[in-house]
């Protein structure tokens, strides 16, 4: 039978300089909140946000401040939930869902350096940065055992952050008036001894009957992400039916397994083609061969920070090319970043079906400025390429 690991009770804990105050009880004791403190931001949200936060805490009949905090984020959905408890036995309850403003890469796992992806997976809080480029951040302890098994063994990637300023490259952005809250609660739960703050990462609301019907055409043809995604969904459903968090362990191959789950109520799976091909004659070339691994991934002009926000722009660009009835669409766009730096051969892989969006969205892309072409044994080389344009009309401030 092949062996299981207990995953977050074996879990070493890592260390942040910013993160950890003098022990408590030795000669300098100070407690966390009061560490805190002696940073700037941290020091100015407290005075900012603990009144109002706790009073929160009372109209919905919580106990302030919460002693246990459970985070949950929701890439397709933009949600992420804070879930709190102040004694062990007791059920999680919902405190508030806040909106994450930025989406970078697309479904599915994190599983090399440079690819833009959001982890999904199970993680806790590692680090707290109160001098952040983003405000505030919260670090996850990605690249977890999972992750360290199935991905890239030499380049996983790092520096996952729940952060402010609304950018993202791969992390889980708020705002940084929300940030502050998260921050602050975070802080509090540490300070009354909760060292392991866990964050779930899933793809969707596995129970949201629209999440459910992109989600499925997504996996429709990628067995490799459907199986992955049934492990989060085992983790979903049972927090779903108890309110409290699943023993969350490891088989040797690096798969979750969650005892104990309940059955699911998953929402009907609609069967509508999600993508159609265009006719229209685009940028293409004939590439026979594309590289693998690669020693360095193909760069954008500016950086990951540009290419993210000219991804946004495309994106507010498009808002006015919204089919009716859709308000909101993630268009999967896959291209090739060609040996001289040319992007080529775009193709909506998912998200939107109406042909002159498609045909249009592809044409702009195809504006983009060259890459540096990515790099195999010092040698450009061409490799494909998988982003993904958020195209959402407005949202009013009073709906976040």
């Amino acid at each position: 039978m092949k062996s299981l690991v207990l995953f977050f009770a074996l879990l070493i804990i890592t260390f942040s300089s910013y993160a950890q105050p003098p022990y408590k009880g030795g000669p300098s004791a100070v407690s966390f909140i009061d560490y805190q403190k002696t940073f700037t931001r941290p020091a100015d949200a407290l005075k900012r946000k603990a009144d109002t936060l706790q009073s929160q805490f009372k109209q919905k009949g919580l106990e302030w401040p919460a002693k246990y905090l459970y985070f949950r984020s929701f890439k397709w959905d933009s949600q992420f939930e804070v879930w709190v408890k102040n004694d062990i036995n007791d059920q999680f309850k919902l405190f508030k869902t806040y909106k994450v403003c930025a989406l970078a890469g697309s479904m599915g796992p994190k599983r090399m350096e440079g690819d833009y992806q959001v982890p999904e997976g199970f993680y806790y809080i590692n680090e707290f940065n109160p001098k952040s480029t983003y405000h505030l951040s919260l670090g996850l302890n990605y690249p977890n055992e999972s992750d360290k098994m199935l991905s890239d063994a030499q380049m996983p990637g790092g520096d996952i952050f729940i952060h402010g300023s609304c950018v993202t490259v791969g992390c889980i952005p708020l705002t940084d008036d929300k940030i502050e809250e998260v921050y602050i609660l975070a802080a509090m739960a540490k300070d009354a001894g909760q060292e392991f703050i866990p964050v779930h990462i899933f793809p969707i609301k596995f129970d949201v009957q629209r999440s459910n019907d992109y989600f499925t055409n997504l996996i429709k043809e990628d067995p490799a992400l459907k199986k992955f995604a049934t492990q989060l969904e085992d983790a979903f459903y049972y927090f779903e039916r108890y309110k409290q968090l699943p023993v969350v362990m490891i088989d040797d191959k690096g798969a979750y397994k969650i005892p104990g789950t309940p059955p699911r109520k998953s929402a009907a799976v609609s069967e509508r083609l999600l993508v159609k091909k265009s006719t229209a004659q685009h940028r293409t070339r004939n590439i026979p061969v594309l590289a693998d691994a690669v020693h360095q991934w193909p760069q954008y002009e500016g950086g990951a920070n540009a290419l993210m926000q000219y991804l946004d722009n495309l994106g507010r660009e498009m808002v006015e090319l919204l089919p009716n009835g859709i308000n909101k669409a993630y268009v999967q766009m896959e291209f090739i970043i060609d040996t001289d730096g040319v992007p080529v051969n775009f193709k909506v892989l998912r998200g939107i079906t109406d042909i002159d969006f498609i045909d249009e969205i592809i044409n702009r892309m195809e504006k983009m400025p060259n890459w540096q072409p990515a790099m195999l044994n010092d040698k450009p080389v061409a490799k494909k390429m998988v982003q993904t344009v958020t195209v959402e009309l407005p949202v009013k401030k009073e709906d976040w």
